[in-house]
């Protein structure tokens, strides 16, 4: 049953959700024309879907979930073509990074500590989100897409291995990936 709370506006959609959705689409996608591109093609399925929505959620929830599912099928078509590493391949750059008896960096790859950050300065915070977003940049599109998936959706294993068609070990092996090439990175850029 539909409430006063949950009722469609698309005459207001604009001015009530684009900003929102398009925060959460950049932070996602990294590519400012594409997140307005998505934030459109959400107001244009949801009108087409208008029918289909019952109230049991907000319409902001029912728009960012057409949205997340648009930004998966970005992912997905990134994705596409990327070859994706054999887990022999994996297992050597495992040995490259970590000691082979008790699984501990090697000096040489060993994390660097990062200046401290003080919770309480927001300015510093704005300047690590800005770095950490421009290394995710640098990563390929499929690793991008899973540690996006994982770390900033807190989305399951099972589904992003579902939804972007990769195997488990394969997503292992992307994180893995994604961690030490993020780390390097920020290293590199923050300090």
């Amino acid at each position: 049953m539909l409430t006063e709370t949950n009722v469609l506006n698309p005459h207001k959609w604009v001015t009530a959700y684009a900003d929102y959705l398009y925060m959460y689409a950049i932070v996602r996608i990294n590519d400012e024309d594409t997140a307005k591109d998505l934030v459109q093609e959400t107001f244009l399925a949801a009108l087409e879907k208008v029918d289909r929505f019952e109230g049991k959620s907000t319409e902001r929830t029912w728009l960012t979930a057409i949205l997340k599912n648009k930004i998966i099928d970005v992912y997905r078509k990134k994705s596409s073509g990327l070859a994706i590493a054999s887990a022999n391949k994996a297992a050597q750059e495992q040995d490259d990074f970590f000691e082979e008896d008790n699984g501990h960096w090697k000096a040489e790859y060993a994390p660097q500590p990062i200046a401290a950050m003080d919770d309480q300065d927001p300015l510093l915070k704005k300047e690590l989100n800005s770095i950490l977003q421009k290394c995710l940049q640098k990563l390929p599109a499929l690793w991008n897409a899973v540690f996006t998936m994982k770390h900033i959706d807190d989305a399951a294993t099972e589904n992003i291995c579902t939804e972007l068609h990769v195997s488990q070990a394969n997503f292992w092996v992307i994180i893995h990936r994604a961690k030490v090439n993020l780390r390097a990175c920020l290293q590199k850029n923050w300090n």
